[in-house]
């Protein structure tokens, strides 16, 4: 069986006064009962699954990542260049291609589609909650502190880059 393919954007804005200076990056919480009480080491690119047998069939990975960003943060991708970081194999085996954009959005006004759980657990009740709770952009010191451990070489290959 082959591995499960996700693709996401990693939106970054420039900082810093005259000189220029650091980077910081849009960074996503995912959204749910078992995300809700942990903060670092849980943060991600907004990105999703593509390919999956029958659904999406035929999709690109870029066009996969500009769809995943749009419906996890209610906002389009921002115009501009694409810088592919390429691919990282994540700790659960699935495959994650990334591409980075210079942009900017409100991290406060994103808007997530939702997914339905069985919650509490075995009590025969449904739920509906966002696959992202909230977004915030990151310094890079402080993104690789918030960043899933198997994505973090996404930002020394975004930083590598930029130069």
């Amino acid at each position: 069986m082959a591995a499960k393919q996700s693709a996401g954007v990693l939106l970054f804005r420039r900082t810093g006064g005259p000189g220029g200076g650091g980077l910081e990056v849009l960074l996503v919480h995912p959204g749910g009962p078992f995300w809700a009480r942990k903060d670092d080491g849980a943060w991600s690119i907004p990105k999703g699954e593509y390919g999956a047998p029958g659904e999406l069939d035929g999709e690109e990975a870029l066009e996969a990542a500009v769809r995943e960003f749009e419906e996890e943060t209610g906002h389009p991708v921002p115009a501009g260049d694409r810088l592919e970081l390429g691919t990282l194999k994540q700790p659960g085996g699935k495959v994650v291609a990334a591409w980075a954009v210079e942009g900017s959005i409100d991290a406060d006004a994103i808007t997530s589609n939702t997914f339905e759980l069985e919650w509490p657990p075995r009590s025969g009740k449904r739920a509906s909650f966002p696959e992202v709770d909230r977004a915030g952009w990151f310094g890079l010191p402080e993104a690789r502190t918030k960043i899933l451990k198997g994505q973090a070489e996404f930002l020394d290959r975004l930083t590598a880059l930029l130069g």
